[in-house]
């Protein structure tokens, strides 16, 4: 296949899109669409990753109270936590100051709480260790904070990060099936659109076999289409997804009292995956569409 003879190629490709316009804005916004769900989950899951990479750099412990705790009682914890290797007392939380820390995290939300009679929420510690001290055995000093009178529970970073851990490979598994079906989905739409272009333009197609023209240079225009739609689907729909980080990265989300995840967007190494899958889901889906018209 000669260079000259691509011009005409990308012409007869334009031709086509403008000549089938509604059939592939249809396709194009589908293709968008499950592009964003897809992008918008591979988001979600790059920031809890990245949240989570952040707890393994930070050792803190959260010591709850009993209710009606003593002042002496509530000294003696704060005194034996003080005498720990590396710890520190952060901040102590009062009753009334978790509440207002629900309510703050719950924002429009907080009216779900109207219809507490009385504080549920514990009082508590919260505490840090120096992250560059790798000897620190928080489980025992755990174990140690439990056994004084006047705690209710402690939990750790730690504790966190093996729930979490398990809900990421959930999340992880989750993200495979639905790639895997949003692909499928993908295909088909890809090659349905290019279906309706060669149904359009098959007495064409007629024409040009019966003057000489090969098989490939009948295919090659709708090949290009397919392309077209998913290097555009894939520029729109990171535009898009893009567009959406912008307005919601000025704001933080907090997770209760314990941690505030900064929103990233997506590394430059899953853009370009994004990118490269669309294209190669239009290119195979306009393979699979004049593969039925056509002998290979």
């Amino acid at each position: 296949m000669t260079l000259r003879l691509w011009p005409y190629f990308f012409r007869q490709t334009l031709i086509n899109i403008i000549n089938n316009r509604t059939v592939h804005a249809i396709g194009l916004g589908t293709m968008i669409a499950s592009l964003l769900i897809f992008g918008t989950f591979l988001i979600l899951f790059v920031n809890l990753n990245a949240w989570l990479q952040g707890w393994e750099h930070s050792l803190s412990m959260s010591v709850y109270l009993q209710d009606e705790i003593s002042e002496s009682k509530r000294g003696k914890i704060a005194s034996f936590i003080k005498d720990q290797p590396a710890a520190e007392i952060e901040r102590f939380i009062s009753k009334e100051e978790a509440l207002r820390d629900l309510r703050s995290a719950l924002g429009s939300q907080t009216g779900l709480l109207e219809g507490l009679s009385d504080n549920p929420l514990p009082a508590s510690f919260e505490v840090v260790f120096r992250a560059e001290d790798s000897e620190i055995d928080l489980q025992r000093i755990k174990k140690e904070i439990e056994n004084i009178e006047g705690v209710e529970e402690v939990q750790y970073t730690e504790d966190w990060l093996e729930r979490f851990e398990g809900l990421m490979k959930i999340v992880r598994l989750v993200g495979f099936i639905i790639g895997g079906l949003l692909c499928i989905g993908v295909l088909f739409i890809v090659t349905n659109t290019i279906k309706l272009t060669i149904y359009s333009r098959r007495d064409e197609i007629e024409i040009l076999k019966l003057v000489g023209a090969t098989d490939w240079f009948v295919k090659i225009p709708f090949l290009l289409e397919g392309m077209v739609q998913g290097i555009l689907s894939g520029i729109l729909a990171l535009l898009t997804l893009f567009s959406g980080y912008i307005l919601l990265s000025t704001k933080k989300m907090h997770f209760l009292s314990l941690a505030v995840l900064d929103l990233v967007f997506l590394p430059h190494e899953y853009v370009l995956s994004i990118l490269l899958i669309s294209v190669a889901l239009g290119l195979v889906g306009s393979l699979i569409a004049v593969g039925r018209f056509f002998d290979v």
